[in-house]
């Protein structure tokens, strides 16, 4: 009996997620790869993830009736002009279908000024990447991988958080 548990517990752990000290950030044992992974910027133009490769990526999936979103918008507004992550591009993608209108005002009101508003495309990307809630930000890397995931907010200006991120970039 006491062998059956040490070996479930190995075989959970093969494939089980790695947490860390830093509040809601998970990250993977097994890196995950998105195929016919995009969305849509302001003016309906599709972004593909895969022409993105060779820089660090961070997808938020926000909405603005989400107030955790509101809370966590600001300090990812700030993290985009951190010098040490020169490489990080980050994508705000509202997954609320709201109007570019509605969106834009969510930005103004929390005087967000260097992000960009994206949003869902109709391949509905929150059910390919497996989304619980939001916000959820995704963390892919340079080779176009999932290494890990921040499920609900973040201070994204947590020194700790961009300490661990730096290694990445």
């Amino acid at each position: 009996m006491r062998f059956l548990i040490i070996f479930v517990l190995l075989i959970t752990n093969t494939f089980a997620e790695e947490v860390t000290d830093i509040k809601n950030l998970i990250v993977n044992k097994e890196l995950k790869k998105y195929h016919d992974f995009s969305f849509l910027d302001e003016q309906n133009n599709q972004i593909n993830l895969e022409n993105l490769n060779g820089n660090l990526i961070l997808l938020n999936f926000w909405a603005t009736w989400c107030a955790p979103c509101k809370e966590e918008m600001p300090s990812l507004d700030q993290l985009k002009l951190n010098k040490s992550l020169n490489n990080l591009k980050i994508f705000p993608i509202n997954i609320g279908k709201d109007s570019l209108n509605k969106s834009l005002k969510f930005f103004d009101d929390l005087e967000i000024k260097n992000l960009d508003v994206y949003f869902d495309n109709p391949n509905t990307l929150a059910k390919k990447v497996g989304l619980r809630g939001v916000p959820t930000s995704i963390l892919i890397n340079k080779e176009g991988y999932e290494f890990a995931r921040i499920m609900g907010s973040i201070n994204f200006n947590d020194q700790n958080f961009i300490n661990w991120l730096a290694d990445y970039n």
